[in-house]
């Protein structure tokens, strides 16, 4: 029985690609680049050459870039990229709904902020 065990072990490994060290080191030189850009764009670009200023853009290229390394990291070393496309979907469903939250939570507290004002019937110490 456990020779039959072994073997539905055996072949259920023997489906599943995995990454080899030359695929690591890729993807380790590809976040390796990432990093690097967003060091050249905060050090560089915008403190030292003041080629771009604080703002909306550089914000946007730093969320968008750590999206892509987000991506890279969650992929290919928590192996999702390898798995089934039903638990890839599963799991990106669960990640919209905690981004929601996140902004639902943030709209609901600033929201808050500005309504928890003194008033003249009460005070708020």
């Amino acid at each position: 029985m456990s020779q039959h065990q072994d073997h539905i072990a055996h072949d259920e490994h023997e489906h599943v690609e995995g990454m080899d060290k030359k695929g690591i080191w890729r993807i380790f030189f590809v976040l390796l680049a990432l990093t690097s850009l967003e060091f050249l764009i905060a050090l560089g670009f915008v403190h030292h050459w003041q080629i771009l200023a604080k703002g909306a853009l550089v914000n946007t290229i730093y969320i968008a870039l750590t999206l892509v390394k987000a991506y890279y990291i969650v992929a290919y070393f928590m192996h999702l990229k390898f798995e089934k496309s039903s638990f890839i979907v599963t799991v990106s469903i669960v990640f919209i709904f905690i981004i929601y939250f996140i902004v639902l939570m943030l709209t609901e507290g600033n929201f808050l902020l500005h309504e928890l004002q003194p008033h003249q019937l009460w005070e708020n110490k």
